[in-house]
């Protein structure tokens, strides 16, 4: 098994079990392992010229991507905003 194959499987075998996790605080963990294996799972399909699981890497990087959007950066972008919001209202009293 070469490091490519080891690391989409640690990764996507994480991701996939943190997935399934009920603690929303671990749960919110599964899109960027899966994130991490994508570039492995894209280049090795890519070279071995399996065009199908190629197609079938990029709809989970596509699913993946989404959970990275919903879980973290739409969040942070949210208290980002509120956070100059507030300082930018002017303090009444």
């Amino acid at each position: 098994m070469g490091a490519d194959q080891a690391l989409i499987l640690m990764c996507g075998a994480t991701a996939a079990w943190l997935s399934q996790d009920q603690r929303p605080a671990r749960s919110r963990w599964a899109c960027l392992f899966g994130l991490a294996s994508q570039p492995f799972f894209l280049l090795s399909t890519w070279r071995a010229e399996q065009w199908g699981m190629f197609l079938l890497a990029i709809l989970y990087t596509a699913a993946w991507s989404k959970g990275a959007w919903s879980y973290w950066l739409a969040p942070a972008l949210r208290h980002r905003i509120r956070h100059v919001q507030s300082i930018r209202r002017p303090k009444r009293g």
